[in-house]
């Protein structure tokens, strides 16, 4: 018998620069996302909740998804191929909204690796840049942001651990 556990993140020798992460899957924009992350970040901003504002008195006729939710499906894609084991978000330094995001519209991303550096500090761990894209289903840009993750290195990980033992198939 073999035990698989899922990859969740990389360590510090895994990132190549250069090398790209096609996250897997999209996620479809709905209406009720956009309104409860909204209602939850306490963004009342009628762009994204009035239906008749939109389509009246706003740029695109229609409702638009806050840029926040659309940058924050896009991190969180990234999270089991980038960010999963680090030990640390550092930093944004870059978020840029390219194009509006619509109700219903879908949202992919690919995250490139741009930079990595061991720690000068602690030889356990380095610093690892990346950029992330996310589309939509159109192809259109729709989101950009350059950020850096503090990531162990594997010898010096923790180990995965779990609430019960190894032995719940015995």
């Amino acid at each position: 018998m073999t035990t698989y556990d899922r990859p969740f993140g990389r360590y510090l020798e895994d990132f190549e620069i250069g090398d790209v992460y096609r996250h897997w899957p999209g996620k479809t924009i709905t209406e009720a996302d956009d309104h409860l992350f909204c209602m939850i970040t306490m963004n009342h901003h009628p762009l994204h909740t009035n239906a008749w504002f939109a389509e009246h008195e706003a740029v695109h006729g229609r409702n638009v998804v806050v840029g926040n939710l659309v940058y924050s499906i896009a991190l969180g894609m990234s999270v089991p191929d980038v960010s999963g084991s680090c030990i640390a978000n550092l930093e944004v330094e870059t978020l840029q909204h390219k194009n509006p995001t619509f109700h219903g519209d879908t949202i992919y991303a690919e995250t490139r690796v741009v930079d990595k550096t061991e720690s000068r500090s602690r030889p356990d761990r380095g610093i690892v840049t990346v950029e992330t894209k996310a589309f939509n289903q159109r192809g259109e840009e729709v989101c950009f942001f350059r950020r850096k993750v503090m990531v162990w290195k594997r010898e010096a990980a923790p180990p995965r651990r779990r609430p019960y033992g190894d032995d719940v198939w015995d």
